[in-house]
C-alpha cells in the first residue's frame, strides 16, 4: 500500500522537476526521497519516471497517477482541514432549544446573528421546548444547547447553567385592565387579580419565580380560569382572562393590546444559557461566544 509520504514525495518530484528541487523543497535527503519513490514503483509494479534523461521525466503511468494523487491529497487536505475545524468548534451543526419566555430578540437575537456571522461554517437548528424538556435532552445528548429561565429545580447530571444576562420583570396586562394606564405598580397590589401562570411544584422557570416575588409582598398568586406556561399567555392576557408577571423582552413578541406596567420593586429575571459539561468543542465553542457573564447553577441544582 503507497503511503501519503511517497504520494506528496511523487508529487513534488514531478513539479519540481527534479528530485534535488524536490528533497530542498522536502527538507529531505536526495537519497532518502529516490528511496521512497523506487519503493513506491516496486509497490505498484511500473516505472513513474524516465531515468535515461538529465531530469527526471514522467512516463505515461507517471502522468495518470500524477493526476490522481493530485485529486487525493487534495481531498485529503480537505478532509484533514475539515477535521480540524470541527474539533476546534469552528464547523458543525448546533441543536439549540429555548424557553417559550426567551424569545429569541434583543440582545440574545444580536449575540446569535453576531456569531453566525463570525461562524459561516456553523449552522443552528432551533426549536421551543420547555426548561425541563431541554434539560433533560441535555443530559441524553439529544440537544447540544439550552436557553432558559432561572430558577430550575430537578437536578440533570453533567448539565451546567451560565446566566447570560438579567432583564426587568414586568406586570402585563389588557388594555381594557384598570391597571392599564398606571405607569408603574406595586406587587401588593396584584392580590386580587387572576394570574394565567401559576407554578408548577416539580418546576422552576418565570413562573415559579414569579409566585417567589408574590409570596414575598405577601400573597399566592391566584390561578386565572385559563392558565397557560407558553407564549399563548399574551393571548390569553389580550382576552382579558388574567395578568402575568414576565420579562422585557417579551414585549417584542407581544401584540399591541397588551400593556407592559414597569413593577415599583424592580425585579430581575435571570436568562441561562445550559450544556453539557462534557459537550462537544462546537458546543462548548458557541457557549463561550455568547458571552455566559458567571456561573448560574451546576447540574442544575437549585441556587
Amino acid at each position: 500500500m503507497s503511503s501519503i509520504r511517497q504520494l506528496r514525495y511523487f508529487v513534488e518530484i514531478a513539479e519540481s522537476g527534479s528530485f534535488s528541487a524536490a528533497a530542498e523543497r522536502l527538507y529531505v535527503a536526495q537519497s532518502a526521497l529516490s528511496r521512497q519513490i523506487k519503493e513506491l514503483e516496486t509497490q505498484l509494479g511500473t516505472a513513474l519516471f524516465e531515468r535515461t534523461a538529465r531530469l527526471p521525466r514522467l512516463t505515461v503511468a507517471g502522468e495518470a497517477f500524477l493526476q490522481r494523487c493530485r485529486r487525493l491529497l487534495a481531498d485529503l487536505d480537505q478532509a484533514e482541514h475539515l477535521a480540524r475545524e470541527i474539533g476546534q468548534g469552528l464547523r458543525g451543526n448546533l441543536r439549540l432549544s429555548h424557553s417559550s419566555t426567551v424569545p429569541l430578540t434583543g440582545q440574545l437575537l444580536q449575540r446569535l446573528s453576531g456569531y453566525l456571522g463570525a461562524n459561516p461554517d456553523v449552522t443552528l437548528e432551533i426549536a421551543q421546548q420547555s426548561s425541563e424538556a431541554q434539560l433533560e435532552d441535555i443530559a441524553e445528548g439529544r440537544l447540544d444547547i439550552g436557553l432558559l429561565r432561572l430558577p430550575v429545580l430537578r437536578q440533570h447530571e453533567g448539565v451546567v447553567l451560565h446566566a447570560l444576562f438579567d432583564e426587568p420583570l414586568l406586570l402585563a396586562v389588557a388594555a381594557q385592565h384598570p391597571l392599564a394606564a398606571e405607569a408603574s405598580v406595586q406587587l401588593e397590589q396584584l392580590r386580587e387579580e387572576r394570574f394565567i401562570s401559576v407554578p408548577h411544584r416539580q418546576r422552576g422557570g418565570l413562573s415559579y419565580l414569579s409566585a417567589s416575588l408574590c409570596m414575598q409582598a405577601g400573597f399566592f398568586p391566584q390561578a386565572a380560569q385559563v392558565v397557560s406556561r407558553k407564549t399563548t399567555q399574551l393571548q390569553l392576557i389580550q382576552a382579558g382572562l388574567g395578568v402575568a408577571l414576565l420579562p422585557a423582552s417579551m414585549q417584542d413578541i407581544a401584540p399591541p393590546t397588551v400593556r407592559f406596567i414597569a413593577l415599583a420593586e424592580a425585579c430581575q429575571s435571570s436568562v441561562a444559557l445550559a450544556c453539557h459539561r462534557d459537550a462537544a468543542p462546537l458546543a462548548r465553542q458557541f457557549a463561550q461566544a455568547m458571552g455566559p457573564a458567571r456561573p448560574a447553577q451546576t447540574d442544575a441544582e437549585t441556587g
